[in-house]
Parts: C-alpha cells; structure tokens; sequence
C-alpha cells in the first residue's frame, strides 16, 4: 500500500514509518519543515510538504493514498482547545477525499479521552461533550456515519528511546523542582505501551478490512500506578520523592497537573483478539531502569 502519514518525523510516527516500510509498504509523510522532511526522507519515506493547518496538503496527501494513518499534533498546551479544533478540521478535510472509498483513515485519539470508574475498553464511547480533545473522535466517528473507513486507534503513554513525552516532561518537573512527586498515596494509574508495540499495532490496523468506525486500543500495561514511576524518577535524579495534598498539585506540577491526576485503567484485550497483536517489547518501568531516559553519566 501507499500510505500517507501525518507526524511522520515524531516520536510515533517514525516508528510507525520503519515498520511500514519492513512490511512493504510506501510511505508518504507529512512534513511541516525542512528537518522534517531530512528526518523522514532519511527512513526511507517520501516527504510531502505542509503541515495541518494545511488542508489543502492534507487533502493531496489523502488523495494520492491507498491509506491514511493521522498522527500528527500539534503540542501547544498553552492553545489547546484551539490545537484540537486545528486537529478536527485535519480529519475532516483527509476524510472529505476519502469518502466513496474503501482506503482506511486511522485517527490517533487517547484512552483518557475515556472518564470512567473501572477498565476502559474499546467499546466505551465519548460521555462529556465539552471537552477539547474529544474533537478528534467525534470527527472520525461523524466520518464513520457517511461511510468513511475511520479507524481510532487510542494510544496510552508510549514509551520508549529518543521519547519526548510524560515521562521525559516529569523527569524536568522534578529536577526543576528538587523533588520526585506523587498525589497523595500515588494510586492512580497510567496505561503504557512501548513505542514498537505501538507501531505494530497500526500497521496491523491499517492492514485488516473493518467497518467504519472501529475502536482499537494500544494498551500492553493495563495501569502503571504512579507512585511507582516517581519512585523510578527519584532514583534514577537521586532526589526525594513526596507525596502532595491536592492543594499542592497545580504548584509542583503547573499546566501538567492534569496529565498527572490521570487515573486511566485501560484494557486492550479486544485489540489483540481482533488483531492478533501481542505486545513483546520492554515495559515502561523497565525501561526507565534501563537508562532510556535517565543515563547514569547525565
């Protein structure tokens, strides 16, 4: 297949175009800059410029496709209800050139998009209406109704070599602030998956012919209790770690107060029935301890 991606030259997305490209298939990614462009090129890939506020690009990109898998974010948390919005008309622009056609579009969402007490499955569905990121599903889930091939693929904390994310952001929280944090007792869990399993997973999904519509979720740790990764981060920062009052959380870990309350419990099971996937890589406390993101000699 011809397959244009979106956040090709990302953190997933790279690992999603090398496993692409081991299994055959051409890849178009999107690329919003010359690095971009140098980065996926040098996979092996073919760079398609724009970016996606771009939505003529997309569009082009989505046309020329046998499939689209969107990836791409953009990370400004400081605008995101207005990033998100940007994200919606993403989707709905690559799935106005898909419609009529069977060519699959594969949507990046989350499994705490999910709120919920007990274990989020792939068959929950979007409860609150106002939050920002649900923009996301609910344009894909629009897409699904006219007959358009949407796929969600829900991601949890990817993990894995060169990551910029979670734990990457907490590991800078607690050197700025000397301290390894937690609330309250830490209990609350973070689903995870390495960044491999994940790129697997998609490739799996962008492979297998399914109704418009379909959920899946890339969960290989069902919940990771919190405590547990700022007792890693302690360590590996040789830095205390603490417990915070409720009071305490928006001071130590400002605009990431709401990333660390996550209490996201996340199954995958129908997921790997359905595609056969079975998560083999390391798991995200081992590779906090193996030095991925905190080398001994920094």
């Amino acid at each position: 297949m011809k397959v244009f991606v979106t956040g090709a030259s990302g953190f997933i997305g790279m690992a999603v175009v090398e496993e692409l490209l081991a299994a055959g298939h051409q890849v178009v990614g999107l690329a919003r800059s010359e690095e971009a462009a140098l980065k996926i090129a040098a996979l092996g890939a073919v760079p398609h410029r724009g970016d996606l506020n771009d939505t003529d690009s997309l569009k082009s990109g989505a046309a020329a496709a046998d499939g689209v898998i969107h990836l791409g974010f953009i990370h400004d948390f400081k605008n995101f209800a207005a990033m998100c919005a940007v994200d919606e008309k993403a989707i709905e622009a690559m799935g106005e050139v898909l419609a009529g056609t069977k060519r699959p579009l594969l949507i990046a969402s989350g499994t705490a998009i999910i709120h919920k007490q007990g274990l989020v499955t792939e068959h929950d569905r979007i409860t609150h209406e106002n939050a920002p990121r649900t923009a996301s599903e609910k344009a894909a889930a629009r897409l699904a109704e006219k007959g358009v091939h949407t796929v969600i693929i829900r991601l949890s904390i990817v993990h894995g070599e060169n990551d910029p994310g979670f734990i990457t952001l907490l590991g800078g929280i607690a050197k700025e602030k000397g301290k390894s944090a937690m609330i309250l007792d830490g209990t609350n869990v973070w689903p995870s998956v390495h960044k491999r399993d994940a790129a697997h997973l998609i490739r799996l999904a962008l492979e297998k012919e399914v109704d418009p519509g379909t959920y899946y979720h890339a969960v290989a740790e069902q919940g990771v209790p919190f405590k547990n990764i700022a007792t890693v981060i302690g360590k590996k920062l040789n830095l205390p770690v603490v417990s915070l009052q409720p009071e305490e959380v928006a001071d130590h870990f400002t605009w990431f107060s709401h990333f660390a309350q996550f209490n996201n419990l996340a199954s995958s099971e129908f997921t790997q029935q359905s595609l056969g996937w079975t998560p083999r890589h390391s798991t995200l406390l081992e590779d906090m301890e193996a030095d991925v993101y905190f080398p001994a000699n920094k």
